[in-house]
């Protein structure tokens, strides 16, 4: 089995520059229909997914978790949070566009709420 065989949740992002080439067409495809409902993939440019609670407190203790998540991998999201929401935009900053760490991000984002149940 190769990496890319591999579930999104079971890889690990690994550091992007500026020459890092973003995901087109296929392989774009590819990657987002591997994501959990939810998710809108805007321009082919970022993602973007809003996580429903019962209230701040459930928002807040997923935006921790989530933010932790993102130094283990190395990749940050822009987070919004507000009562019984918490919403994130995901894409490669260094390129400007998505990377396979983008996807790999949303599934552990995904997979930290679906823990929470």
């Amino acid at each position: 089995m190769t990496s890319e065989e591999w579930p999104l949740t079971d890889r690990k992002c690994e550091a992007c520059t500026p020459e890092t080439p973003p995901l087109k067409e296929e392989t774009l495809q590819r990657y987002y229909d591997q994501l959990a409902d939810g998710w809108t993939l805007t321009d082919d440019h970022y993602l973007t997914k809003t996580w429903r609670f019962k209230n701040f407190r459930q928002a807040l203790d997923f935006t921790n978790k989530i933010g932790e998540m993102s130094e283990q991998e190395g990749h940050h999201p822009d987070i919004w949070l507000t009562w019984g929401r918490v919403r994130v935009t995901v894409f490669t900053h260094a390129i400007n566009a998505l990377s396979e760490n983008d996807f790999i991000w949303a599934a552990k984002a995904d997979q930290l709420y679906e823990e929470r149940l």
